[in-house]
């Protein structure tokens, strides 16, 4: 029986299927584990980025360096502010990665959102965030290529448009897809 509490994820013949299992509605529904350890991540970071929490750190380093010459700049000294510093660093690092994928998935839904609904673009660019580097530098170039086109007033006829994105990036050369030029 289907759960209700699990969205249906939508059809693969909407080029959704390289979006990542993040980014899938159901992730909303997951471990309670991880949804509290996102609502920890997500207020911890908002709480780092403070100006209150700016302003403590500086107190802190000044009142460590204050006691520099109490404790005769001894090596315990510098001990604390190292490994305060470097423990603080690297829960922070998780903490704030946490953060930037949550932030980073919504701005994908909101950007393939825009695509999906705006009946000129390429739908197939919903879920690009999942090619290699390879493939996004020859769409970046393609995209390089159409816009020193558009500057020189040169027309942009949809015949020199990709049919999809999965061909454009089988393709070797951008620049030979769009203007007939040899490739180089």
């Amino acid at each position: 029986m289907k759960d209700p509490a699990r969205p249906t994820p939508p059809p693969h013949d909407v080029a959704l299927d390289s979006v990542t299992t993040t980014a899938d509605p159901s992730f909303a529904g997951a471990h309670p584990a991880m949804r509290a350890f996102d609502r920890f991540a997500s207020r911890v970071t908002r709480w780092a980025g403070s100006p209150i929490t700016f302003c403590t750190s500086v107190f802190v380093v000044v009142l460590w360096a204050a006691l520099g010459p109490t404790f005769h700049y001894s090596d315990g000294w510098q001990l604390v502010i190292n490994t305060g510093t470097t423990i603080v660093t690297f829960l922070m690092v998780f903490l704030i990665q946490q953060s930037q994928n949550k932030d980073s998935i919504a701005m994908h839904l909101k950007l393939n959102e825009l695509l999906a609904s705006h009946k000129s673009a390429d739908n197939q660019l919903i879920g690009i965030e999942d090619a290699s580097e390879d493939q996004l530098r020859t769409l970046a170039g393609f995209y390089n290529d159409l816009a020193e086109r558009a500057q020189r007033g040169d027309p942009v006829q949809p015949e020199t448009l990709p049919g999809h994105i999965a061909d454009l990036l089988r393709q070797k050369n951008t620049r030979q897809i769009m203007t007939d030029e040899p490739a180089r």
